[in-house]
């Protein structure tokens, strides 16, 4: 569950992370890095693929700023995972929705 989110900043099960973050169901990954920074490709989510929850949820950003590669998005169409890519307090709003009914990941950008 995401308790809060605001621009550089996260709550998540009431622990604070002020990086970028992919959240799985058993875990958090925080410091999360990809290989250009407003850009998301494959290999910048390589553990979502291996796991193939239904839905990965992408936060781009308070502003939206951050775009998703259309490899990720054929990658993603091509492993049968739904795509759901929101503006970053949109974005945590969708996963808290859905991940009590679906298999949910979450990778969010949590500035620009």
């Amino acid at each position: 569950m995401i308790d809060s989110v605001r621009f550089g900043h996260i709550v998540i099960h009431g622990r604070e992370y002020a990086s970028d973050v992919i959240i799985y169901p058993d875990r958090v990954e925080a410091d999360w890095w990809r290989k250009e920074g407003h850009t998301l490709y494959p290999e910048d989510i390589e553990e979502v693929f291996v796991r193939k929850p239904e839905v990965l949820i992408v936060g781009t950003g308070a502003s939206g700023l951050m775009r998703v590669s259309s490899a990720v998005e054929d990658g993603l169409k091509a492993a049968g995972i739904t795509l759901r890519a929101e503006r970053t307090g949109k974005a945590c709003a969708l996963f808290n929705e859905l991940s009590g009914h679906q298999n949910v990941v979450a990778a969010l950008h949590l500035t620009c």
